[in-house]
């Protein structure tokens, strides 16, 4: 249970880092720190105590296993992670070579 709760204020951190920093590589860690703690709460579903691997042998029908559905995703989601941030901190420095600072108060343009 305080793992879960671990979780929890981790990506109460990394929300407040995406809210209140007004820094764009300061925003970017706090959208990396939430998707974190999103996958360590993945992690904690699949896991059993006292599982074994999932994987068939005698006497299988007395055995806990871990679940191994969750490990798989998140496995794929640090892939697509990887990539939307390379393309996060991308478009972080292309708006630095424009702008000059990583400050979004000063990119007065950027308004819709």
């Amino acid at each position: 249970m305080i793992l879960f709760i671990l979780c929890f204020i981790l990506f109460m951190i990394g929300l407040y880092g995406v809210l209140i920093q007004r820094n764009l590589i300061k925003i970017i860690i706090g959208i990396a720190i939430m998707e974190y703690s999103v996958l360590f709460f993945l992690i904690l579903i699949g896991y059993v105590e006292g599982g074994t691997v999932p994987i068939i042998s005698e006497g299988f029908e007395q055995a806990l296993f871990v679940d191994p559905l969750p490990q798989a995703m998140v496995l794929t989601a640090i892939v697509i992670g990887l990539a939307t941030k390379a393309l996060m901190l991308s478009v972080a420095i292309r708006l630095y070579k424009k702008y000059g600072s990583f400050d979004i108060r000063e990119m007065k343009s950027l308004k819709g």
